[in-house]
């Protein structure tokens, strides 16, 4: 029963939606609480708009992305109003930390491939925007 209702939820998203949705199960379930409590402080980065944190601010960090994953894993899931402006905006958030991260790389190869990368997390944005009408409905 219960399978059979998370297929019918995954169903009625398109799959480019449902790819987002998976990512963030993953980053809420799995990396960030490894992150989180297993991972070394010395060993320890977050980026946040292109710029690298490390040991306890990237702690700290960490908690913030899987407070932000958490909620995206839940708007997604329910497919809540609010969710498709949040995703919009963190995606746009990827892409401008590209961006920046593009600009402060030392390697032009690597620079060149964020841009594209960030032109991916864009082109992202645009089709969550432009598909809102999906959010209107509440799924259970």
């Amino acid at each position: 029963m219960l399978i059979n209702k998370v297929e019918n939820i995954l169903m009625r998203r398109p799959l480019w939606m449902n790819v987002v949705f998976l990512f963030c199960v993953y980053m809420t379930f799995v990396y960030l609480p490894w992150d989180v409590f297993v991972k070394p402080i010395a060993e320890d980065e977050e980026v946040w708009f292109g710029f690298i944190f490390y040991g306890w601010m990237a702690k700290l960090g960490g908690i913030v992305h899987w407070a932000v994953y958490g909620s995206l894993t839940y708007g997604l899931w329910f497919m809540r109003p609010w969710a498709w402006s949040c995703v919009g905006l963190y995606l746009l958030q990827i892409a401008w930390s590209m961006c920046v991260w593009a600009l402060l790389t030392d390697s032009p190869n690597s620079g060149w491939a964020s841009l594209a990368v960030a032109l991916m997390f864009v082109f992202l944005s645009t089709i969550f925007y432009r598909n809102r009408s999906l959010f209107n409905s509440e799924l259970s």
